[in-house]
């Protein structure tokens, strides 16, 4: 998986290309983990994520609790796949997707 990451003052946008996955979401997380401080507005860019796993789910529902205290965070460019492991999962009630 890519990560692009474009920052600008307490804004992150981070754009995901490829699979969120068991073998990749350690790597969100420690992105997150690594950039979020300060952030009040976090946007994901799904526009190119091919595959969301349950590993993928458990980093995006530990940024969303994060961005609850701190700002909020939204998931744009979402596919029909991916929004439908939202649907199924209740996530879609969860995160605010665009």
């Amino acid at each position: 998986m890519t990560i692009t990451k474009n920052q600008n003052g307490s804004h992150l946008d981070l754009a995901l290309e490829g699979r969120l996955d068991t073998t990749t979401a350690p790597q969100l997380e420690a992105e997150l983990k690594q950039s979020v401080g300060g952030v009040t507005e976090l946007a994901l860019d799904f526009s190119k994520l091919e595959y969301l796993s349950s590993a993928g789910l458990r980093v995006l529902l530990s940024a969303q609790k994060v961005m609850n205290r701190q700002g909020s965070m939204v998931i744009k460019n979402v596919n029909e796949t991916i929004m439908e492991i939202f649907e199924v999962t209740g996530f879609a009630d969860i995160l605010t997707v665009e």
